[in-house]
C-alpha cells in the first residue's frame, strides 16, 4: 500500500513532478500566458495530481507582499419591507411586485461594473481581489482590517474620512475612485463628469431648444454629483439660461427616491425636460412620467448619467452619458500596482473619457 501524504504539497513538489524550476511554476500560477503551452500543461497536470494550492502566507513571507488588492465599496442601508423573515422549509411565495418592492439593491449597479473591471485586471495580473463593504460605526474597523491583509487599497471617494485614509496610506498604497484627490496625497482614478454633463445638457438646451428644465441631482456630498452639477450649470450659462428658472431637487442616486421626486415635479406644470445626475434616478423619473400618462420624449425628455445596462433595455431607451465603469475598476488596480513598483513620487491622477449616447428618451432631434 502506498504511503499516504500527511503534509500538504509544496511548490517544490510541483516543480519536481513536472520537471521545471519553481520560478516556472510561479509563472504558470501568475501569468500562464507567458509560459509555453507544453510546459504549462505539465505544470498544471502536476498541480491537479498533487492537489497543490498556493499559500498566500508563503508568498507574503517570500516577497513581502500578499498578492491581494483591496476594494472598499460603501454598504447600503436597506429599508425593511415588512415581509416575513427567512423561511427555511421551502415553499413558494407570490409577491405583487408592481411597485418594485423586490429591488432594494438597484443602486448597486454602478459598483457591479467597477467591481467586474477590478476583478478582471487583478486576475490578469495574477492577483486576488478582496472586496469589503461597510458604513457607519463598523467602517473604521473594516478599513483597518482590510488594509492589514492587502498590498494596496482602492476606495470610493467620500466614503472614508481623509484622516483614516492617511493612516492607512502609511502601510499600503491608497487609490481613490471617482475624485481627484492629489491635493490630499492620494493617487486617484476618475472620469470627466463635468464635461460629459455639460455636453449632454448643451444638447438638450442648445440643439433641442428646451428651456423648461428640471434637474434631479444626487447626494450633496458626492464628488461625482458635484462635478456633474457644475457641468450642468456651465451648460445653462453657455446658453443664457437663468439657473433660478431650473427646478432642482436632490435625490440619493436611487430609483425609488427619484420616482417620488418626479411625481412632485409633474404635479404642477411639468417641465419639458428632466435631466438626472445618474441613470438610476433617470429610470425612476421614467417610471413616474409614464405612470402619469405622459410620453417620452414627445411630452418630456429624460436623460441620465452612467451608462448602466438597465438604460439600454428601458422603454424608451435612456439617453445618457456613458462612463467606463469597468475601466475605472481596472485603472484602480493598475494604479495600485504602479505605486507598489514606484513608491516615491507625487500623487498621480488618471482621468478617463466619457461619451454621450443619444437614445429614444432624448434623441438627436425632436
Amino acid at each position: 500500500m502506498a504511503e499516504q501524504r500527511t503534509a500538504p504539497p509544496t511548490v517544490y513538489d510541483v516543480a519536481a513532478a513536472s520537471g521545471v524550476s519553481i520560478a516556472t511554476v510561479s509563472r504558470v500560477l501568475r501569468t500562464p500566458d507567458a509560459v509555453r503551452e507544453g510546459t504549462r500543461d505539465r505544470v498544471q497536470a502536476a498541480i491537479r495530481l498533487l492537489g497543490y494550492v498556493p499559500s498566500g502566507n508563503a508568498r507574503a513571507l517570500a516577497g513581502k507582499r500578499t498578492g491581494v488588492i483591496g476594494l472598499l465599496l460603501p454598504g447600503f442601508d436597506v429599508v425593511p419591507d415588512e415581509r416575513p423573515g427567512l423561511v427555511t422549509d421551502g415553499g413558494v411565495r407570490v409577491v405583487d411586485d408592481r411597485r418594485h418592492v423586490t429591488q432594494p439593491f438597484a443602486s448597486n449597479l454602478y459598483f457591479d461594473e467597477v467591481l467586474r473591471g477590478a476583478e478582471t485586471e487583478a486576475w490578469q495580473r495574477g492577483l486576488a481581489l478582496m472586496v469589503a463593504a461597510g458604513r457607519g460605526p463598523s467602517r473604521d474597523v473594516i478599513v483597518n482590517d482590510v488594509a492589514g491583509r492587502v498590498d494596496g487599497l482602492a476606495v470610493l471617494a467620500q466614503t472614508v474620512p481623509d484622516e483614516l485614509l492617511e493612516h492607512v496610506a502609511r502601510r499600503v498604497p491608497v487609490v481613490v475612485l471617482a475624485d481627484d484627490r492629489r491635493s490630499h496625497g492620494f493617487d486617484s482614478v476618475s472620469v470627466d463628469n463635468a464635461a460629459g454633463m455639460r455636453t449632454l445638457a448643451a444638447h438638450v438646451i442648445g440643439r433641442l431648444g428646451i428651456r423648461s428644465i428640471a434637474y434631479v441631482a444626487g447626494p450633496i456630498d458626492s464628488p461625482d454629483d458635484q462635478e456633474r452639477s457644475a457641468g450642468f450649470r456651465q451648460a445653462l450659462d453657455d446658453h443664457g439660461v437663468e439657473p433660478r428658472s431650473v427646478r432642482t431637487v436632490h435625490g440619493d442616486f436611487g430609483r425609488a427616491r427619484a420616482r417620488e421626486l418626479a411625481v412632485a415635479l409633474l404635479a404642477d406644470s411639468p417641465p419639458r425636460a428632466i435631466v438626472c445626475s445618474n441613470d438610476q434616478s433617470a429610470l425612476g423619473v421614467l417610471d413616474a412620467v409614464l405612470a402619469a400618462g405622459l410620453r417620452v420624449p414627445d411630452d418630456i425628455v429624460v436623460t441620465g448619467f452612467d451608462g448602466i445596462d438597465a438604460g439600454r433595455f428601458s422603454a424608451p431607451r435612456l439617453t445618457t452619458v456613458h462612463q467606463p465603469m469597468g475601466e475605472l475598476g481596472r485603472a484602480a488596480v493598475v494604479a495600485i500596482v504602479d505605486r507598489l513598483e514606484r513608491r516615491e513620487g507625487p500623487p498621480r491622477a488618471v482621468r478617463l473619457p466619457v461619451e454621450v449616447l443619444l437614445r429614444e428618451s432624448c434623441p438627436p432631434t425632436l
